[in-house]
Formats: structure tokens, C-alpha cells, sequence
């Protein structure tokens, strides 16, 4: 069967058992309703409350959280339980919120459509609810209206639609109703139908309705947003970590408790020690500090004018290696403006004039201008040459006119002017030269030149003429001859001025950018050229060119391609699925609803928060508040920063926990005691980790931070030699540790005096720890030592916190630590002045070794 657009009139309303006259029986409405359901879309199944928070407890580890509290609990560890528990509920409710806040997606899209329209049922005008419209009903439309089903158009009188939400059309769209033989044409190339939820912005039409609800072509892409969402990159590698990290402390507890059985230890308290080490090895605070870190992430874009809905979303823009932009209204400024005149000699405030009174345009009460954005255009342009609409109507009244019609492409609008009578013609090029008097024959050919040239940089161009009567004539089509020649103008949709520079430093930046429009392939092309996307000539592709490859094939040319033009939602969703099968990061921009699928599917979905529709928004996980694509590069600062800050982080409690793990696994070995009780480890994982943790969050970027290119999307966490600081940072923690207990063997203090050393050691070689990794590469005194004031006030309270769980008698009794007197206090400011030497040698060692390699 033939689509709609290709059946004539009356071969639709015999298919569809219509008639122009009366529309469809009533008798027929209910097995018609029946057979083809509601006009209205489906949501998408959504999860109930209790699987959301359900899923808060999945991640591995939680579990090993859980798990550890239980055994807390079971052995009269209850304070530790009781931390544990507040850890495991603050995260829930924070990922809880944030998954209950659920995608709204077709919900908006329902909204979109009008409640109610006028058709005509049995010869009468009826008005219904849109859900109750069927195929085969007559619809009766006129400006204003949102259409409220697709429909094959069968009367038109200077009928035109908006469509750029649907299509990314930046212009609005004449309506014919003739048939259009050619196949597969895409939406915004079926210019004898309408589609739901377009807006209608100029004329009247009369429509029969094709199809209804989830058919429509609203209704596809309605189908297109049931997606699956996509993990982000610090998501992905931070599960990774935790069941990489869950395997080595079942390993290191069962060595140990196996370990000491053998030794002959009693096993209860060998499982205390393998209990010890589980809460040691478990960095509990790194849930809350990447949340935190991302939160303030997200507070710092919103200053940038970029709003995250999704909190990991923060991080994924410092990942991406692409970014594939909507052109209307993202890189463009959704506004058509005059960008080239040309009028003949001494014709010059004529042709403004002609451009002020040819057209649709009126104003509003608040004197905004209304209608055709190409009209609109040409009158803001009249008016900033210093002509307004008052003055050209006062000189020029309107006697009548003849509107824009798709088959002669011309408009005609009679005027009076002083004792004469002048009628302007304005339309496409063609169409005008047709009728223009014959002594332009020979100049017909340049001026015709100078279209092509222009049209050539994605410019749409107009041809006006004019004639002067002595006499009134009768306004007909038939005066559009013999016409004077009056000028030129050439309109575009011009390209964000600051979005070149954004451009440019993305490519500094190793990321890619990649225009995708359902907007004419000229015009994307031209666009593209002039933001430096693409080089002239350079290769561009049409939805009509995909629908030749398959995806394989797509996959496979997909890098070679910066300019995709004139493609459907679902083309816009292949391209990001063949730019992540070849292992890209991709963040898709736009503004339409046409763009929501592919936004839903991106690595990060960015909206435009002014001209964005509902759709695209609830679709997104960031939306740009300013509509500037140069907020992208400013994001994607943000999340290089926010990542670096996070590798920092676990570099700084790993090193620790490391250290930790050392300390209670060999004391035994070396004839100590049990050096730290699991109060003692969670103290240090939660505050003394977690302070300065905070701080390291907030770290200013580094100064090459766009200089560089993205991270490899299969990079681990690890990557950058951090595994071998992690380890060698952890063995000097181990050694400080360990030989601050025998010193206090030696001397003769007891087991809990000797565990509170220890204790007070590991915290305060923890704050140099900090001092150290907030300059990878560097030395922790540096210039910019007191860059971060809130890390000195980090270290500030945890030492004093530290102090109190030493000296604070009703403290002792809950950390189960000793006062030390000022010999103890002394080796362990000894040992932490030596570890940060020991530290700064190491960090110095590494740069060394890493610098050699890279030569």
C-alpha cells in the first residue's frame, strides 16, 4: 500500500470511508474506536516505589556494608553497626530521591496535544476530545490550533505549520494538498500532512485524520523513548571497583582467619581481627564523597547556567568524545534573519517598504512581532533600518491582496499611494522572474547567478518586483505580470556567535563535534562550515543516504561523518548507537521532541532550557538554562575537574586503608598485638577519610585540564600509575604504623595505650596523605599549598576531633582509646614528620620513573 502522502485526495477519504462534505457517520465512531483505540500515547511502564528503593541496596558495596553490620551486631560491636546502618540509609534516601524523581518522558508528549478539536461528523461541526478522534474523521483547523492527529490535507488557504520540534525545521512549513509520488519521504518532506502536536501558524485547512495515538509519528517517537538508560562511565568503573574490591577482602579475611586457626589463635578472636580487616579494607565514606562531590559539582554548573538532573551525569561530560548537536536553536539562534539585500539602483527604501506590507505579519498588544518567522524577519529588518509599521502602512494603505499560494509561490498586496495604485509581488526566485516585463531578459540570468550563490552558503532567498497602476485594478492573480524588478534578500537562521569558539576548544580538547538536524542538507552544510564543524566540501549525509546503510555499515563510516542533515528520530538515535558500538562517549544536544529519543540514549542527553521543548527536557539529563553551546565546554571543565578530584580520592583512601590492612595483617606476625580495634578503623574511614575527602572534592582544575584528551571510554579507575601510589603510600602508612607500636612495645606501654598510638599515627599520617595527593605530579609545597582553604580546615577539625577521642575521658570509654602522655605524643609527631618525607621521596621517585617512560 501506498503511504497517504502519495494517494490522492479522494483515493484517502475512499480508503478511509470519509467525504470532504460530511465527514464520517456516527454510526460508525464506536467500531471505529474500537478497532483502533484511543488517540492518545501509551506511558511507559514505571517502577513502583519499593523497586526503587529496592534497588538502592544492589550495589556490591552496600552488600558488603550489610553484611558487615550484621556481624557487627552479632559480635556487640553495636556503636560500629549503628555507623554502618547511617551509612547504608543516608545513601539510599539520596539515590532513592533521585530515581522517585522518574523520567516523564511521554507524559509531556500527551501534554503537547490539544484536548479538544473541531471535526465534522454527518455534514456538522462537531467539537470532541482528541482522544476520541478515529481515522477517517474530518478535522477543521485554523491558526493557533496544535494538531491533534496526523492528517492528509484536502483544503488549504495560506496554510502553514510549525514543525521544528518534530522535524528541526527552522522555518515554517507551506502545506499543498496535491499528491507527492516520490517514496519514502520523511516527515518534514510530506508537505501535504500534518502531524500531532505541530502548531498551526498561519491560515485555515480542512484535514482528514490517517492515524491516530501511538501511530502517529509523535506516537513513534513516544515508542522510540522506552530506552534503556545508560550507565555513566564513573558508574561503570566504579562497579567494577567494588566487586574487584569485594573478591580481595573475603580473600585477605579468610587468609587471616585461616592464618590464625592454624597459629592456634582462638578463633573468636581471629574472627574479631578478619572483622577488623573487612571494616578496614571497606572505604564506607566513598559512597557519601562521591555524592557530595558530585552534588557540588552540580551546584557549580547551575552557576555555569547548566542544570544536572541526574547527579552522575556531573561527571560523564568529562568523559565524552563526542558531542552530537541539534542544529536549530542549539548552534543556531532559532531566529531567521536577514543577512544579504540586494534592490535596484535608487529602489532601495521601496524594497523595505515592500518587506514591512508583503506579508502576514500583526502585532501584538505588546507591539512583539507575530507570524511566519521569515516574514518576521523581513519586517525586524525594514524596522532597524529605520522604518516602522505605522509609517509604511500611513504611506502605503493596504487595498488587498492575494496570499502566498505553493503552486505560483508569489504573494501580492495592492496598495494606494497618493493617486496611484502599487502592487508588490514577492516569492521564489523562479516564480518571480517568470513574470517579470521582458526588458529584463538579458539581467534575469545575474540575478538568478546571485541566488544560486547565496542559496549555495544554506541562505533562503526572496525575489520582490512591483507595479504602479493609474487606476484601481481588480486584485486577482492575473495582475503578476509585467512586473518591475525590485531586489533580493537573503535569510538564514545564523549560528550562535560565541559557539565557534566552543567548537574550537572542544577539538583542543580531543572531543568531536557532530551536527544532526532534520533541517535541509544546504543549510546544515553552510551552518556547519561557518562553526568550523566541517571544511568546505567535506562529506555530509541525508536521512535518505542512511536509509542505504545498514547499521553495520553505518558503524563503520559513522567517524568520517560531521554533518548528518534532513534525518528522522529514529536515524538520530541509530547515529548515537553506532557512535557507542564503536566505544564512543557520545553527549546528544537539542531542543525538539524529535530530539528526546536520541537524548534518552545518549551517554548524557543535554537540553535547551529556553527554547527546549518538555520532552526534550524530561528526556535529558542536563539542561542548558542559557541555550549556549559554549556551556557544554564549560560543563565538560566541571567534569574533567570533578573526576580528577574523585581519582584523588581514591587514591587518598585507598593509600590509607591500604595501610590499615598492612598494619593489622602483619602485627601478628611481628609478635604485636591486634594494632587497631574496628571502632578505631571506622573512625578513621569516616572522619578521617572523610573530612578531607570533602576537601579534595572541591580541588581547583588543574591549569592543562582542557589540553588534554578524553579518557579512554575502557579506562579503569587505576589507570596513570595510581595503583603503584596506592601501594607504596600504603606500605609507608603500614611502616609508620607498625613501628610506632613497637616503639610503644619497647616502652613499655600496655595493649590499649599501644592501639591508641597506632591509631593517632595512622590519622595524622593520613592528613599528609591528603596535603600530598591534591598535587599528582607535584610536591605538597607547592605555590599553591593554600589553594584550597576548606582541605586546611578539613585538616584542622579532624586533628582536633582526634585530640578529643584522646583526651575527652567520657570519649575513652566509646573509642576504647588511652591518654597519651607527651613521649607517646612525641614519636607520633616523629613518625608523621618522617612519612611525609617518606611520602614527597616516593611521589618525586615515581615522576622520575614516569618521565623516563614517556621518553
Amino acid at each position: 500500500m501506498s503511504d497517504w502522502y502519495q494517494l490522492s485526495k479522494e483515493e484517502v477519504l475512499k480508503q478511509l470511508k470519509s467525504s470532504t462534505s460530511s465527514g464520517l457517520k456516527n454510526a460508525t465512531i464506536a467500531d471505529l474506536r474500537k478497532e483502533f483505540g484511543d488517540n492518545s500515547l501509551k506511558a511507559v511502564k514505571q517502577k513502583s516505589k519499593f523497586i526503587i528503593l529496592l534497588n538502592q541496596f544492589k550495589d556490591i558495596m552496600i552488600i558488603i556494608l550489610i553484611v558487615a553490620a550484621v556481624i557487627s551486631f552479632l559480635v556487640g560491636e553495636h556503636t560500629d553497626a549503628y555507623v554502618i546502618l547511617a551509612i547504608i540509609i543516608g545513601n539510599a534516601i539520596i539515590g532513592y530521591t533521585q530515581e522517585n524523581n522518574a523520567e516523564e518522558s511521554v507524559r509531556m508528549l500527551q501534554k503537547m496535544s490539544s484536548q479538544h478539536a473541531l471535526v465534522l461528523r454527518e455534514g456538522h461541526p462537531v467539537k470532541v476530545e482528541t482522544t476520541e478522534l478515529v481515522p477517517g474523521d474530518l478535522l477543521l483547523l485554523e491558526a493557533g490550533d496544535i494538531v491533534p492527529a496526523d492528517a492528509r490535507l484536502l483544503e488549504v488557504s495560506s496554510f502553514k505549520t510549525e514543525e521544528a520540534a518534530l522535524t528541526g525545521e527552522s522555518h515554517t512549513i507551506d502545506k499543498i494538498t496535491s499528491a507527492i509520488k516520490k517514496p519514502d519521504l520523511l516527515p518534514g518532506d510530506q508537505h501535504n500532512m500534518i502531524f500531532k502536536g505541530t502548531i498551526i501558524s498561519n491560515g485555515t485547512a480542512k484535514a482528514v485524520v490517517t492515524t491516530t495515538g501511538m501511530h502517529t509519528e509523535l506516537g513513534k517517537i513516544a515508542g522510540l523513548l522506552d530506552v534503556k538508560d545508560q550507565k555513566t562511565p564513573l558508574q561503570k568503573r566504579l562497579e567494577v571497583f567494588s566487586k574487584q574490591l569485594a573478591v580481595i577482602v573475603v580473600v585477605i579475611c579468610l587468609v587471616v582467619f585461616g592464618f590464625g586457626l592454624w597459629r592456634g589463635e582462638p578463633p573468636f578472636a581471629m574472627f574479631l581481627t578478619a572483622l577488623s580487616l573487612a571494616v578496614a579494607a571497606l572505604p564506607e565514606a566513598l559512597p557519601a564523597v562521591i555524592t557530595i562531590a558530585l552534588a557540588g559539582g552540580a551546584r557549580r554548573m547551575v552557576r555555569q547556567k547548566a542544570l544536572v538532573r541526574m547527579l552522575p551525569a556531573v561527571e560523564t561530560l568529562g568523559s565524552v568524545t563526542y558531542i552530537c548537536s541539534d542544529k536549530t536553536g542549539t548552534l543556531t539562534q532559532n531566529v531567521m534573519t536577514v543577512e544579504n539585500t540586494w534592490a535596484v539602483k535608487g529602489k532601495e527604501e521601496l524594497l523595505r517598504h515592500a518587506m514591512i506590507l508583503n506579508n502576514e505579519v500583526r502585532l501584538s498588544e505588546d507591539e512583539e512581532l507575530l507570524g511566519d518567522s521569515t516574514e518576521t524577519a523581513m519586517v525586524s529588518y525594514a524596522q532597524d533600518k529605520g522604518l516602522s509599521v505605522e509609517s509604511s502602512e500611513d504611506k502605503y494603505p493596504l487595498i488587498s491582496k492575494v496570499p502566498f499560494d505553493s503552486v505560483r509561490m508569489r504573494m501580492s498586496t495592492l496598495h494606494v499611494h497618493q493617486d496611484q495604485w502599487l502592487l508588490f509581488v514577492k516569492g521564489a526566485p523562479v516564480k518571480i522572474v517568470e513574470v517579470l516585463d521582458q526588458k529584463y531578459k538579458e539581467q534575469i540570468p545575474e540575478w538568478l547567478e546571485m541566488n544560486h550563490k547565496w542559496a549555495a552558503e544554506g541562505l533562503r532567498v526572496l525575489f520582490f518586483a512591483y507595479k504602479v497602476f493609474d487606476r484601481q485594478p481588480e486584485m486577482t492573480k492575473e495582475l503578476e505580470k509585467d512586473l518591475e524588478f525590485l531586489g533580493m534578500i537573503a535569510m538564514i537562521d545564523p549560528p550562535r556567535e560565541e559557539v565557534i569558539a566552543a567548537i574550537q576548544e572542544c577539538k583542543t580538547a580531543g572531543i568531536k563535534s557532530v551536527m544532526i538536524t532534520g533541517d535541509q542538507p544546504l543549510t546544515a552544510s553552510a551552518i556547519a562550515e561557518r562553526l568550523q564543524i566541517i571544511e568546505k566540501g567535506a562529506e555530509s549525509k541525508t536521512g535518505a543516504d542512511l536509509t542505504h546503510l545498514s547499521q553495520e555499515e553505518l558503524i563503520r563510516e559513522i567517524e568520517h561523518i560531521a554533518v548528518f542533515a534532513r534525518v528522522s528520530p529514529e536515524q538520530k538515535l541509530n547515529i548515537v548507537k553506532a557512535l557507542q558500538a564503536n566505544g564512543e562517549f557520545v553527549a546528544m544536544t537539542g531542543d525538539g521532541v524529535n530530539d528526546a529519543p536520541s537524548l534518552k540514549q545518549a551517554d548524557i542527553g543535554v537540553a535547551m532550557g529556553i527554547t527546549g521543548t518538555d520532552v526534550s527536557k524530561e528526556a535529558a539529563d542536563m539542561i542548558l538554562l542559557d541555550d549556549n553551546f559554549a556551556t557544554i565546554v564549560k560543563a565538560v571543565k566541571e567534569g574533567r575537574r570533578i573526576y580528577d578530584n574523585i581519582r584523588k580520592f581514591v587514591l587518598y583512601i585507598l593509600s590509607c586503608n591500604l595501610g590499615e590492612i598492612l598494619t593489622i595483617f602483619l602485627a601478628p606476625f611481628l609478635g604485636l598485638a591486634i594494632p587497631l580495634l574496628p571502632i578505631h578503623i571506622l573512625w578513621i574511614n569516616l572522619v578521617t577519610d572523610g573530612l578531607p575527602g570533602l576537601a579534595l572534592a572541591a580541588e581547583p582544575a588543574e591549569k592543562d585540564i582542557m589540553q588534554r584528551p578524553p579518557r579512554p571510554p575502557k579506562e579503569n579507575l587505576f589507570a596513570g600509575g595510581l595503583t603503584v601510589k596506592i601501594v607504596t603510600t600504603g606500605i609507608v602508612l603500614a611502616i609508620a604504623a607498625l613501628f610506632t607500636q613497637y616503639f610503644a612495645v619497647h616502652h613499655g606501654y600496655d595493649t590499649r595505650t599501644q592501639q591508641t598510638m597506632v591509631f593517632t599515627v595512622l590519622c595524622f599520617v593520613q592528613m599528609v596523605n591528603a596535603l600530598s595527593v591534591r598535587f599528582v605530579n607535584h610536591s605538597m609545597f607547592s605555590s599553591r599549598i593554600f589553594s584550597n582553604l576548606g582541605m586546611w580546615g578539613a585538616i584542622l577539625l579532624t586533628i582536633i576531633l582526634q585530640l578529643l577521642v584522646i583526651y575527652v575521658p567520657a570519649f575513652n570509654s566509646i573509642f576504647k582509646t588511652r591518654v597519651l602522655d607527651w613521649n607517646a605524643m612525641k614519636i607520633v609527631l616523629l613518625v608523621t614528620l618522617g612519612s611525609a618525607l617518606a611520602i614527597e621521596v616516593i611521589k618525586y621517585l615515581t615522576k622520575v620513573k614516569s618521565t623516563v617512560t614517556h621518553k
